[in-house]
């Protein structure tokens, strides 16, 4: 059974810090996308980042254009988890921030891609 458990969510100030986690246990499939998407109320969900993961290649980070520069994504194999580290966090960041994985056939934002999703961690930014 495949289980993602997101944790690391909480209220900062703006240009404050938040690495967000996610233990991903039962997924073993090779070729993969994992990923951060978040949502706010009233709005869609939107992919944050993403890391492609195919097991004869380097893996291939995508960030969408808002975070960029700001938010870095990254594994540790060994531990199976995903992380999001989050720098000088904006008010407009403010979401429930989700990991997903998925197989490859989709862009790397795209939730149609991502067939098991964690239950949500909430990050709040204040001005």
């Amino acid at each position: 059974q495949v289980q993602l458990v997101e944790s690391g969510g909480g209220s900062v100030q703006a240009g404050g810090s938040l690495r967000l986690s996610c233990a991903v246990s039962g997924y073993t499939y090779s070729h993969i996308y994992m990923g951060w998407f978040r949502q706010a109320p009233g709005k869609e969900r939107e992919g944050v980042a993403a890391i492609r993961i195919i097991r004869t290649s380097s893996d291939a980070v995508s960030y969408a254009d808002s975070v960029k520069g700001r938010f870095t994504i990254s594994r540790d194999n060994d531990k199976n988890t995903l992380y999001l580290q989050m720098n000088s966090l904006k008010p407009e960041d403010t979401a429930m921030y989700y990991c997903a994985v998925g197989q490859l056939g989709y862009s790397p934002f795209d939730p149609r891609g991502y067939n098991y999703w964690g239950q949500g961690t909430q990050v709040t930014v204040s001005s």
